[in-house]
């Protein structure tokens, strides 16, 4: 299994059955008049956001969705019966947008949450329902109404609490295989991370998911290295944590590098509640890590944490300042990770295994 964020569907509703014409013809009765049933409903193209899902690998194999057509009203009265439903089962934060891939129609935010992308068509009157008293046997009836046919593009934004930001090779990957069970590939050269990954990260007997996006680089708006495109991935987290490797040699301009390809973004991510890290810091000696230190302090403003996964110093003050603000800015009616059963928490990362796994 791969990771895929965007996906093309066609989809088409069901027309809906013809109506019958059809006449009571029984012994012994001279009028019996018309008894032509109406055709049924066709079915609709539903999507549905489903726990579980966390790629639309899936619909790289199958692109069509089709609904069934209404069956054709019947003499007796009696009515065809409704076509069925099809439904695309996404992932909980995948966006639906028109042929345009601009205009949007539903964002899938809540598990359960139900849409109806296509309407079948309706079913065609049978002749029943065209008597009158001046036109007692009327012989014609309705066809059934064609269903919708549309193109629909699947964007996913994959649900975070935290995302981890800074440009390649500043220790996003490490980072999240040393707090969580997820195992990214990480190699010491850059634009090893190649798709977005999530992990659940525990404090203080608080979880909160964490999502490492591929490195960003400067023109990265502008579609240089791996582009912005994984950026939407982090829209929906309540903090940022901002790394900024030790082995830089400018680390404000790296900082600034990252912050402007944000703002450029222009998806409200430099509005969000940043936590800036100084990271690798087992590579310095005492003298240069406060120089360092100094120097993205005056760039960000504010006092980066130091942090190293190797050597496990600072993560766990890292880890708790993301909670802080996670805690903070949750709502009572947001999904609490930590009240989740355990088999599903784990499922979330065997899934990122897995896709790891497969890559391999």
């Amino acid at each position: 299994m791969k990771f895929l964020d965007e996906a093309k569907v066609y989809i088409f509703s069901g027309a809906g059955g013809a109506g019958a014409v059809s006449f009571r013809r029984e012994k012994f009765i001279e009028f019996g008049g018309p008894d032509g049933g109406d055709g049924g409903r066709g079915g609709d193209v539903w999507v549905e956001a489903v726990n579980g899902l966390n790629t639309l690998i899936d619909f790289r194999f199958q692109q069509h969705f089709k609904a069934s057509i209404g069956m054709h009203g019947m003499g007796r009265n009696r009515t065809g019966s409704n076509g069925e439903s099809v439904t695309l089962k996404v992932p909980v934060g995948t966006q639906i947008f028109e042929e345009d891939n601009e205009t949007l129609i539903i964002d899938m935010v809540t598990e359960g949450q139900r849409f109806r992308l296509a309407t079948g068509g309706n079913g065609g009157f049978g002749n029943t329902h065209f008597k009158s008293s001046t036109n007692q046997a009327p012989n014609w009836a309705n066809p059934g109404l064609p269903g919708e046919e549309k193109t629909v593009w699947l964007r996913l934004k994959l649900i975070a609490d935290a995302g981890l930001v800074g440009l390649p090779n500043a220790g996003k990957s490490t980072f999240l295989a040393s707090v969580t069970r997820a195992r990214p590939k990480i190699a010491n050269y850059p634009f090893t991370t190649l798709h977005p990954n999530l992990g659940v990260a525990t404090v203080d007997e608080r979880e909160f998911i964490l999502a490492d996006i591929p490195g960003l680089i400067e023109g990265a708006h502008e579609g240089v290295g791996i582009g912005d495109r994984f950026l939407g991935h982090v829209e929906r987290t309540r903090v940022l944590l901002h790394l900024v490797s030790a082995q830089e040699e400018d680390v404000a301009k790296a900082y600034k590098t990252v912050s402007y390809e944000l703002e450029a973004y222009d998806g409200g991510l430099e509005d969000k509640p940043e936590i800036v890290a100084l990271s690798q810091i087992d590579v310095l000696d005492e003298d240069e890590l406060k120089k360092k230190a100094k120097a993205l302090q005056k760039a960000c403003g504010k006092k980066p944490l130091l942090i190293s996964a190797i050597t496990g110093k600072g993560m766990t003050e890292v880890l708790r300042a993301l909670r802080d603000v996670i805690v903070e800015n949750r709502s009572d009616a947001d999904n609490v990770l930590s009240d989740r059963p355990k088999k599903m928490r784990h499922k979330l990362e065997d899934t990122i295994e897995e896709i790891e796994e497969d890559e391999e």
